[in-house]
């Protein structure tokens, strides 16, 4: 075991000897239509019975894709269309500054009810925005239009955003996007997940914010597809460690 196994796990053990349990969770991104790629994916959570936020695209989706989910599988809404409406100087994002909130609404209610008539009750009143970016001002709206829960990148400025809504973020992402768009290694990602739990430790990050794990199906190569398998199989090891199904994460009643 190299030293970023070892770092992760210290602090594991540190959690535990304080009497707390380390929380995890799983999010994957850009769900839509049936591929190999996701039932490999759907595979692997049932096989590890590892609970799974399924982030899925609402205007891209097809029945076929959520046909078979594993139990512990759950549906996020990502976004409407998940098309970049970025203005001049901005990142990319479907959710741009100048965009009128009753517009966002309505492209995001639409797509909510499209996913409500494939996956049913697996649907969770949940936003994960596409690229991790939504536009501040159309947070305070979230509420009143049913959503309950947002999830983006990076250690939450807040637990609540906006009246009515929690957050609850991912930390650590195996694709390297600005480097080639391939696994970001081992030793990267060990080291971002020790990071978050030793800044929550210190006092630096939301001890409350449970450490989520971010992946992207659709671009995995296989050794991004080895780390997942090692990773829950060293964790599965790992006394006080938790998994969170994201209806814990975000306090929603499961059916």
């Amino acid at each position: 075991m190299n030293a970023a196994w070892r770092r992760l796990l210290d602090e594991i053990g540190r959690a535990r000897d304080a009497g707390r349990e380390v929380e995890f969770w799983w999010r994957d991104d850009d769900a839509a239509r049936p591929d190999p790629a996701l039932d490999r994916l759907l595979a692997m959570a049932g096989n590890y019975k590892m609970p799974l936020a399924l982030a899925a695209i609402p205007a891209q989706a097809e029945a076929a894709a959520f046909a078979h989910l594993p139990a512990g599988v759950s549906v996020l809404q990502h976004g409407g269309d998940h098309r970049n409406r970025a203005g001049r100087g901005e990142k990319k994002t479907e959710f741009p500054a100048l965009e009128s909130a009753d517009a966002a609404i309505g492209r995001l209610k639409a797509g909510g009810l499209r996913l409500s008539q494939l996956v049913g009750e697996r649907l969770l009143p949940v936003l994960a925005p596409p690229w991790n970016r939504i536009c501040s001002s159309l947070l305070p709206h979230l509420a009143a239009a049913g959503y309950r829960g947002l999830s983006q990148y990076g250690p939450r400025g807040a637990a609540r955003p906006a009246p009515g809504l929690l957050q609850v973020n991912t930390h650590v992402d195996l694709i390297a996007w600005r480097a080639g768009r391939g696994f970001a290694g081992e030793e990267a990602l060990l080291a971002a997940a020790a990071a978050h739990l030793a800044a929550k430790r210190e006092g630096r990050a939301d001890a409350g914010e449970p450490t989520g794990w971010l992946s992207h199906h659709a671009v995995h190569d296989e050794p991004a597809w080895r780390f997942l398998e090692r990773l829950f199989e060293t964790l599965e090891a790992a006394p006080g460690v938790r998994w969170l199904h994201a209806e814990a994460l975000f306090r929603i009643s499961a059916p």
